[in-house]
């Protein structure tokens, strides 16, 4: 479900219609997040670390209103909740695109998650044939402790789906951390908001 926003009466009205003239309005920041209690507690429960943090962030993306807000046809929705679209890497080097529900439930978003990483592994298609605009893009570099990231975007399709990247984990003096690249659309949000969302999938990796 999604809500149409009234863009007159709309806080962030005078920077959606500045920053929607740009022809990239997507800005965005990479940060390195502690992953050490993370890791460890999803080894201990014997879960994906990959889906185990990509849950986490989708919460916290969730949690987040200007996460949700999308631009459809020069308007402006705020969705009820969003999904998640990360890549997912084959064993021959390439990698496919799938398609997550969001779950409150953790056990019910792992279930379904696996099966469609199961679905990505066995084929050879990059874009999957279920999708929608509420989403979430997610990629997962974990070769790579990057401090910077760019990403492929065609400039005339009217993409304003944030666009989050996890880097490779590395540890000093017994922590852990990873890279993080949060990129969203300037005039939905900004760098308060991927502050919000730092700080939120710090607490949530944080948990034991």
């Amino acid at each position: 479900m999604k809500t149409l926003i009234d863009i007159e009466q709309w806080n962030r009205k005078e920077h959606f219609l500045f920053f929607s003239q740009f022809e990239e309005p997507f800005f965005g920041a990479t940060v390195n997040i502690d992953c050490t209690q993370a890791y460890k507690t999803a080894k201990e429960k014997g879960n994906s670390f990959f889906l185990y943090y990509l849950f986490r962030a989708l919460r916290a993306a969730n949690e987040i209103e200007n996460f949700r807000y999308r631009i459809n046809d020069r308007q402006v929705y705020l969705f009820d909740s969003i999904d998640a679209s990360p890549t997912i890497n084959r064993p021959n080097g390439t990698f496919g695109f799938a398609y997550m529900d969001y779950y409150k439930d953790e056990i019910d978003f792992y279930a379904a998650a696996l099966k469609e990483i199961e679905r990505v592994q066995q084929s050879n298609n990059l874009v999957p044939a279920v999708s929608g605009e509420g989403i979430i893009h997610f990629s997962a570099i974990p070769w790579i402790d990057f401090t910077a990231l760019s990403h492929a975007r065609s400039f005339s399709y009217p993409d304003s789906s944030p666009k989050i990247s996890f880097g490779k984990v590395t540890e000093d003096n017994g922590r852990k951390t990873m890279p993080v690249s949060i990129h969203g659309h300037h005039g939905l949000m900004d760098g308060y908001h991927i502050g919000l969302f730092v700080e939120r999938v710090q607490e949530l990796w944080n948990e034991e």
